[in-house]
């Protein structure tokens, strides 16, 4: 990657929220937090033996702009993006630069979630 003009993906990060069921549960819905530029690259696929079916799953390395930790545009593991209908679990997140200028972005296509 040679710089901010490989960004030419827009990823809706979302987060899990919680919502009562309406019998004393919760029901998960993922809100949309904000749209970040990335770059996405397919790194390898792999098939799982899942609840009785094999299911397919691919691993992708994404690239952001870099954020601080604890900043709310900063990725976390417990989110996810979204590209129309395609869902991007995060696995995880790690500075891909000394300078912090870009995030590395580990996440799986195809999981259960």
């Amino acid at each position: 990657m040679t710089g901010v003009s490989d960004l030419t993906r827009a990823l809706v990060l979302e987060e899990p929220e919680r919502v009562p069921d309406g019998c004393g549960g919760f029901a998960v819905t993922w809100i949309g937090v904000g749209t970040l530029w990335a770059s996405v690259v397919a790194r390898r696929g792999r098939e799982a033996f899942v609840a009785g079916r094999t299911e397919a799953r691919v691993t992708y390395r994404i690239l952001v702009r870099g954020a601080p930790p604890g900043a709310r545009s900063r990725p976390r593991a417990d989110q996810r993006f979204r590209e129309g209908s395609r869902i991007f679990d995060i696995v995880s997140v790690a500075e891909a630069d000394p300078r912090g200028r870009f995030l590395e972005i580990i996440a799986e296509e195809g999981r259960m979630s």
